[in-house]
C-alpha cells in the first residue's frame, strides 16, 4: 500500500481541480440506497449557468427499466413538465451547483416489483420549463444503479452523463500529460493501462490514480480492470490525442466550405477558422465513423487562418454526414453546406414535404453538414428570365407556413395561378434559409445556403422558382443577414460560455449589438470575413437558384456606429452604413445584373434616397395612416408620405404597403377597433371589406412598387397577434394562423379579390404603366382629411386617371377639378361620368370611392390571364408517391391530383369521418406520372362535413382530408 499512497494524494489533489457536470454520493447506487445528486450548472449546455433564481431550480426525474423500449423510454416520472412541485425542488449550494436527494431508489420511483432499475434519468429545469440543463450536446442525463456485483468506472477525466457515460472533450497534445482516476465498488486488484501498456497497478484498493506522459500521436484508449478472484470488470475511455499538424497551403480554385472534383469520388473541406489549433473532419466516410482520427486531420495553411482536407474515395450521388470536430470539443458543421440534419426538428418534418430525407446518424450531436458528389442536377426550363420592372413590381409578401397547410413547394406551385390573375409579378418570401426549428417565421437563421427542409428538397424549390419564371412572376428572398442565431457555426466556433454570446476575437459577430432591435447575435459587417460570407450567401441564391433579389432584414443594422438603444441616432445619415450598402449592391449586380435590393431600412430621408438614387429600392410602411383612414379615424390618414415625390426622390424605388408581416390586419382593426356614425359602422365586416376595398385603390394607384400582404386581397380578419388556442395576445406574434381559403367562397371577399385583380390589371395595361412607373407624370392629390383624391398623368401617352374616395363615417362633398372635359369611365363600376374640366362638386356616401379614366378600356384592351403553368422538366419521373385535392374545402370544380413513381394498380376509396367505406372513385391502372380525378357528380351526394380519401399505389399510401361546406 505503501506504493499507492501517492496517487492517494493525487486523487485529493485532482478531484478539487476536475469537477463533474453530475456527482452522486454513493458512488455506485443500488436500488435500496438513499443517494444525493449534485449537478454543476457551469457544465453540459448550461442551460442553468449563472441563473438568477436559484431557488426556482426543480427536477424531472425517472428511471430506465426493464420495461423501458430503449433509452429515451423513462418510466415511473413523477413531477409534470413547468411545476414547481415542492418534491422536485432542487436545493443551491451555490456557485452553481444544485443537489437532489431521492431517499430509497425503489420505493422513492414506485417500482414494480421484479422491475430490474438500470438508470436514473434527470434533468435540471428552471420552474417554467424554459431553461434546461442538460448534457452539452442537449441530451438526457443518466446515473446508473448498480447490483452488489464487483464494478469499476472512471472519475477523471471528467465524463459527461450519458447513457453510456463518455469524457468530455480531452484536448491533449504529444507529450501532455493526462489525470486519470478510476473507482470500484468494493476492494479489488485494479490495473490502469494507457494503450495496453500498464500505467498504475494497486492491490486490494477501491481507489487508484495516475498522471501518465501521452505518448502516442491519434486514437489512444484507457482501461481500468478491477479484479476479485475470477471476477474481472473494466471500463475504457477512448480520446484522441493531437500530432505534428501539418502545415500546407489551400489547393489552387478552392474557396471556403465543400469543393467538390470534377471526378465526384472527391472532396476539399475548407473552414476559416483563425488561432484554432487543430481540427478535425468526424463523419459518415470510409474508416472514420464519426471519431478523431489521424487521417482525417485538417491541414493548417501557413498563414493559420484556414484548415483545409481532401477526402477521397466517396462513392458519386451517396449523402455522406459529417462534422468539424475543433481544438477536440467543439462539434460543428461546415458554415457553407447547402443542407444539414438537426437531430431535434428533422423527424417531424413529413415524407409529403420532403420524400426520403436522409436519417440523422445515430449517437451524434449537434447539426451535421451533408455533402454529396454527383448531386441529382435541375434541368432550368427558363433560364433566361426577363425581370419585370422594378418601378412597378407588386409583390406578394408570404409566410408559406401560414399560406398553405401542406406548406411545402410543389403544393404552392398550385397557387401561381391564383396570383397571377389577381397581377402579381413577383412573390417575396419571407426567410427560408435554414433556421432554427421548423415552426418559424425564419428570422432566427442557422445555415446561410441551404434551404429549408420543411419545405422540400432543394430541386423542388428550384422548380417553384421555375415555374414562378414561366408565368412571369419574380422570386424575391427575404433574408436576414444582420444576426445569426447561436446554432450558427460561425457563431459557436468563437464562442464565450460564461457570458453565452459570440467571444471578442469571432471574425464575424459583435460581441454585443450596436443597435437597437437586434435578435440573436450581430453580424459586424465592417469585418472583412462578413463580407466575404455575404457575398457568397448572395451569390449562391443568385446563381444557383437564380433568385431575383433580396429584401434585406434590419438592413439599418448593417454598420458598427453605436447608437446603443437610440433609435433616433441610429436612424440617423451614417456615412459608412452607405457605403457600405452601395458596395453589396454592386456585388449582387456582378452576380445577377438588374436583381432587385430591398431594404427594411427606415433611416433618414437622405440616407435612404441616396441609396435609392444607386438603384436600392425600399419598404415603405403606411399600415397606420391606412389603417386610420379604413376605421375612420382622419386625423392621422394621409397617405401621401407613401409617395416618393412627396420625399423627393428621384426614382420611384419606394415600395409603399398597407400590411406586412410585421403589421396588424386592417380587417381586423376595422372589425375592432373602427369608427362609427348614425347608420353607418366600420366595424361592420361588409362595411369594413368595402373600406379596404377602397384603401387598396388608392394604394395601388400610387406610382412606384407596391406590395401585399398575403391574403390581404381577402380581408383576412385574424390578428398578427392571434393565438392557437383563439385569443389575441402579444406573446403569439410569430404563432401558426388559421389559413382561410374557404374565404374566396364568400361574395363580399371574393369581391375584393377581384378589384384587387382589376386594379392591378389596369396597372399592367400597356395604355397607362407610364403613370404607375412614374415615367414623365404629374400627380396631383389631396390625401388627408375625410375626402381623398389623387390625379395621375402622363405626358407620354396623355393616360389619365382621377382617383375620388370618402373615407369619412358621414357623406361628404368637395370640389373636384378634372382636368378635361367630356366623358370619363368609372373602371371599376363600368359606367360614365361627365366632367365639366372646371371646378364640379362631387358628393361620396361614407366609404364610397370611383376611379375615372380618360380613357375606356374595352375587351380587347385587356391583359391576357395565363390558365396554366407550362410544364417544367416533364422528362423527370416522379420519385415519390403524392395525392392532394384542391381547391380545398371542395366544390364542384374540385379535382383529385395524384403523382406516382411507377405503373401500377392504384385506388382511390371515399372514407367518411366514423371510418366507413362510402365508395370507390377509381380502380385501375395508372401510368407513372400525374393524374387527375374530377370531383364533379360526387359532391352531391356527399353531403357537408369531413371525409377522407384514402389514395393507395402499389405500396404506397395516402390519406387525404376532403372539406365540404
Amino acid at each position: 500500500m505503501k506504493r499507492l499512497l501517492p496517487a492517494f494524494l493525487f486523487l485529493f489533489f485532482s478531484s478539487a481541480l476536475y469537477s463533474q457536470l453530475l456527482t452522486w454520493t454513493p458512488s455506485f447506487p443500488v436500488e435500496t440506497d438513499n443517494i444525493i445528486i449534485t449537478m454543476d450548472a457551469g457544465k453540459g449546455n448550461q442551460g442553468l449557468n449563472n441563473y438568477t433564481n436559484p431557488e426556482d431550480v426543480f427536477v424531472h426525474i425517472g428511471l430506465i427499466t426493464s420495461s423501458s423500449s430503449n433509452s429515451g423510454d423513462w418510466k415511473h416520472t413523477l413531477f409534470a413538465w413547468g411545476t414547481t412541485t415542492a418534491a422536485a425542488k432542487a436545493s443551491s449550494l451555490g456557485n452553481n451547483k444544485y443537489s437532489y436527494t431521492i431517499n430509497n431508489i425503489r420505493s422513492f420511483f414506485s417500482a414494480s416489483p421484479g422491475e430490474i432499475i438500470y438508470k436514473i434519468a434527470i434533468l435540471f429545469r428552471s420552474g417554467n420549463g424554459s431553461l434546461v440543463q442538460r448534457n452539452a450536446e442537449g441530451g438526457d442525463m443518466f446515473i446508473p444503479v448498480y447490483d452488489n456485483a464487483l464494478a469499476i468506472r472512471f472519475t477523471t477525466p471528467p465524463l459527461q452523463p450519458k447513457y453510456s457515460a463518455e469524457p468530455e472533450p480531452i484536448n491533449k497534445s504529444l507529450n501532455d500529460n493526462l489525470v486519470v482516476t478510476a473507482i470500484s465498488n468494493k476492494p479489488a486488484t485494479i490495473n490502469l493501462y494507457l494503450n495496453g501498456a500498464l500505467i498504475q497497478t494497486g492491490g486490494s484498493v477501491s481507489t487508484i490514480s495516475a498522471k501518465p506522459v501521452l505518448n502516442k500521436g491519434g486514437e489512444n484508449i484507457l482501461i481500468a480492470e478491477a479484479i476479485e478472484g475470477t471476477v474481472k470488470k473494466i471500463d475504457s475511455i477512448k480520446f484522441f490525442v493531437s500530432g505534428t499538424i501539418n502545415t500546407a497551403p489551400l489547393p489552387a480554385g478552392v474557396k471556403d466550405g465543400i469543393n467538390y472534383d470534377p471526378d465526384n469520388t472527391r472532396v476539399t473541406l475548407v473552414l476559416f477558422a483563425p488561432g484554432k489549433n487543430r481540427v478535425s473532419v468526424i463523419g459518415e466516410f470510409q474508416g472514420n465513423n464519426w471519431t478523431e482520427q489521424s487521417e482525417f486531420q485538417m491541414n493548417k495553411t501557413p498563414d493559420g487562418n484556414y484548415w483545409w482536407l481532401t477526402i477521397t474515395g466517396l462513392t458519386p450521388a451517396k449523402e455522406y454526414a459529417f462534422q468539424y470536430l475543433v481544438d477536440g470539443n467543439l462539434k460543428m458543421g461546415d458554415p457553407y453546406a447547402e443542407k444539414v440534419l438537426d437531430p431535434f426538428n428533422d423527424r417531424f418534418i413529413p415524407d409529403s414535404h420532403y420524400p426520403s430525407l436522409k436519417t440523422y446518424p445515430a449517437g451524434q450531436s449537434g447539426n451535421v453538414s451533408i455533402l454529396q458528389t454527383a448531386a441529382p442536377a435541375y434541368t432550368w426550363g427558363n433560364a433566361n428570365f426577363n425581370r419585370p420592372d422594378k418601378r412597378n413590381l407588386i409583390i406578394y409578401e408570404m409566410l408559406l407556413r401560414d399560406f398553405l397547410s401542406a406548406s411545402n413547394w410543389n403544393v404552392l406551385q398550385d397557387t401561381l395561378n391564383y396570383l397571377k390573375r389577381m397581377g402579381i409579378n413577383a412573390i417575396e418570401l419571407m426567410p427560408v434559409n435554414e433556421f432554427d426549428g421548423n415552426d418559424s417565421w425564419g428570422y432566427n437563421p442557422s445555415y446561410f445556403l441551404a434551404p429549408d427542409k420543411f419545405y422540400g428538397p432543394k430541386n423542388q424549390f428550384k422548380q417553384f422558382i421555375d415555374s414562378c419564371h414561366a408565368s412571369g412572376i419574380a422570386v424575391i428572398m427575404d433574408i436576414a443577414l444582420n444576426h445569426a442565431s447561436g446554432s450558427s457555426p460561425m457563431a459557436a466556433l468563437y464562442w464565450n460560455g460564461t457570458t453565452n454570446q459570440t467571444a471578442a476575437n469571432n471574425p464575424w459577430f459583435n460581441t454585443e449589438a450596436t443597435h437597437p432591435f437586434n435578435v440573436f447575435h450581430d453580424f459586424n459587417h465592417e469585418s472583412k470575413a462578413t463580407q466575404y460570407f455575404f457575398k457568397r450567401v448572395v451569390g449562391h441564391w443568385l446563381t444557383e437558384y437564380k433568385i431575383d433579389g433580396f429584401r434585406f432584414d434590419l438592413s439599418k443594422g448593417f454598420t458598427q456606429f453605436n447608437s446603443g438603444n437610440n433609435v433616433t441616432l441610429w436612424s440617423r445619415y451614417d456615412a459608412s452604413r452607405v457605403a457600405l450598402w452601395k458596395m453589396y449592391y454592386d456585388s449582387l449586380q456582378v452576380y445577377s445584373p438588374g436583381s432587385y435590393v430591398i431594404l427594411e431600412h427606415f433611416a433618414e430621408n437622405d440616407e435612404e434616397k441616396e441609396l435609392s438614387d444607386y438603384g436600392m429600392m425600399f419598404w415603405g410602411n403606411s399600415n397606420y395612416n391606412f389603417s386610420e383612414a379604413a376605421m375612420g379615424w382622419l386625423s392621422n390618414s394621409n397617405f401621401e408620405y407613401g409617395l416618393h415625390s412627396v420625399r423627393g426622390w428621384t426614382h420611384p424605388y419606394l415600395i409603399n404597403y398597407m400590411e406586412s408581416h410585421d403589421e396588424e390586419r386592417l380587417i381586423y382593426k376595422n372589425v375592432n377597433f373602427g369608427n362609427s356614425g348614425p347608420g353607418y359602422n366600420t366595424r361592420d365586416i361588409d362595411v369594413a371589406l368595402k373600406r379596404v376595398e377602397m384603401s387598396a385603390a388608392f394604394l395601388l394607384t400610387m406610382p412606384g412598387p407596391k406590395m401585399i400582404w398575403q391574403f390581404g386581397e381577402q380581408g383576412y380578419d385574424y390578428s398578427i397577434n392571434h393565438c392557437p388556442d383563439g385569443t389575441v395576445n402579444n406573446n403569439c406574434r410569430t404563432e401558426k394562423k388559421p389559413i382561410r381559403w374557404d374565404y374566396l367562397q364568400q361574395q363580399k371577399r371574393r369581391k375584393l379579390y377581384e378589384a384587387y385583380a382589376e386594379l392591378l390589371k389596369l396597372r399592367h395595361h400597356p395604355l397607362y404603366k407610364d403613370v404607375f412607373i412614374a415615367n414623365n407624370i404629374s400627380i396631383e392629390k389631396s390625401l388627408g382629411g375625410g375626402f381623398k383624391w389623387l390625379k395621375l398623368r402622363s405626358a407620354a401617352d396623355s393616360s389619365q386617371l382621377i382617383l375620388v374616395g370618402n373615407f369619412d363615417i358621414t357623406s361628404q362633398t368637395s370640389q373636384v377639378t378634372f382636368p378635361t372635359a367630356g366623358t370619363w369611365y368609372d373602371y371599376l363600376n363600368n359606367t360614365d361620368f361627365v366632367a365639366t374640366g372646371t371646378a364640379q362638386s362631387i358628393t361620396l356616401q361614407a366609404g364610397e370611392f370611383h376611379l375615372y379614366l380618360n380613357r375606356k378600356l374595352g375587351t380587347t384592351d385587356t391583359i391576357p390571364v395565363i390558365d396554366t403553368i407550362p410544364p417544367i422538366d416533364t422528362t423527370t419521373p416522379p420519385k415519390y408517391f403524392t395525392a392532394k385535392v384542391y381547391p380545398n374545402p371542395a366544390n364542384g370544380s374540385s379535382v383529385i391530383e395524384m403523382e406516382i413513381a411507377e405503373t401500377g394498380s392504384t385506388q382511390l376509396m371515399l372514407i367518411n369521418s366514423g371510418g366507413q367505406q362510402m365508395g370507390t372513385l377509381f380502380s385501375g391502372i395508372l401510368t407513372r406520372g400525374k393524374h387527375q380525378f374530377p370531383l364533379s357528380g360526387k359532391i352531391n351526394y356527399m353531403g357537408k362535413g369531413l371525409f377522407f380519401v384514402k389514395a393507395q399505389s402499389k405500396d404506397q399510401t395516402r390519406v387525404i382530408k376532403i372539406v365540404i361546406q
